[in-house]
């Protein structure tokens, strides 16, 4: 039986999660130790910062979920910052996707009047998936090159209007298009 990964000397929230290796059992077995010692503290961390009991359990559920997909947990010299980082970056995920639904379902709105029929369920969420994925490749982006994309791809500006919108030369405007395209590229998924 793999001995417990955690100093068991020191307090809980202090303990260092040491892996020696790659074995799938010390990963699983510092996970179990990892979930033993911090899970309710989690819990009742983000029960406080969000105000929902439901929500907070999601969360935690999810942050344990991303950190058994790691191939490899990191030396964890303080595991609940580790944990609080995993959690606050899952509540901008989920954040980022709830505005680009609502962004989208009131655009959705608008149109209806023009449209026809309403599109149905499958084809809003597949829109939303759609939109997250784009949201998470402009993520990387640096911010004018994020900015340049999005006024000429969505909002249909010229470079010209585009270089005035951001004070820089029509010249930049072509440089941050192609960096942008070039960076949207490397996300490519064919069908």
């Amino acid at each position: 039986m793999p001995q417990s990964v955690f100093n068991r000397t020191e307090e809980p929230a202090l303990s260092s999660v040491k892996i020696a290796g790659n074995s799938t059992a010390t990963h699983t077995v510092a996970i179990d130790a990892l979930y033993r010692d911090h899970h309710n503290w989690l819990f009742v961390w983000l029960r406080k910062k969000l105000n929902s009991q439901h929500q907070a359990a999601d969360i935690a559920h999810d942050t344990f979920t991303r950190i058994l997909s790691l191939s490899h947990l990191p030396c964890l010299q303080e595991p609940r910052a580790y944990l609080v980082t995993v959690a606050k970056r899952l509540l901008i995920d989920q954040t980022r996707k709830q505005h680009i639904e609502q962004a989208y379902l009131a655009e959705l709105t608008r149109a209806a009047e023009a449209m026809d029929r309403y599109p149905s369920a499958e084809d809003i969420a597949a829109a939303v998936q759609i939109l997250d994925k784009i949201s998470q490749v402009l993520a990387g982006l640096a911010e004018k090159p994020r900015q340049a994309f999005l006024l000429h791809y969505f909002d249909g500006l010229t470079h010209a209007a585009i270089a005035t919108q951001l004070g820089v030369s029509d010249r930049m405007v072509r440089k941050y298009l192609v960096q942008s395209l070039v960076h949207c590229h490397q996300f490519h998924i064919p069908d």
